[in-house]
């Protein structure tokens, strides 16, 4: 097993890596990975939000391209423990414009550095394009 790394080495791993939009924690806190994060422990902290949880709940969008159009939403189960982290399970979705799934994937005793990057994880959940087919010469055969 991986050793847990602390915030900003958490953080800057998963935003290389691509994770860099908006995430809420706990459902609330909304803001960069580093930033959502950090309120929520700062919450706990001030007695706000009570003891912080083992297991954080981190919520985002990787693709968004308007309400009306398919979207791509990403969760993540954060280990979190004695200020250290480490990425535990990854849930990709895609969406249509009314909220319906399209399509699941669910990547289970994963790590932070193990997580697949951004785009790779909006790759699980699109659709392959399609292949044409290729034209056949149109010859006389005997």
């Amino acid at each position: 097993m991986e050793a847990l790394s602390d915030l900003n080495t958490f953080a800057n791993i998963l935003t290389a890596k691509g994770y860099s939009g908006y995430f809420h924690t706990q459902g609330a806190y909304a803001g960069k990975l580093k930033d959502s994060i950090s309120e929520y422990l700062e919450n706990c902290r001030k007695g706000t939000e009570g003891a912080p949880k083992p297991d954080l709940l981190l919520r985002g969008y990787l693709q968004w391209a308007g309400e009306d159009k398919p979207r791509v939403e990403c969760c993540m189960w954060v280990k979190y423990l004695n200020g250290k982290f480490d990425l535990k399970k990854m849930q990709v979705v895609k969406k249509d414009c009314f909220g319906q799934l399209l399509k699941q994937s669910e990547l289970n005793n994963l790590s932070t550095i193990a997580a697949p990057k951004a785009t790779e994880a909006i790759a699980m959940v699109s659709d392959a394009p399609a292949q044409k087919a290729v034209p056949r010469n149109k010859r006389f055969r005997f």
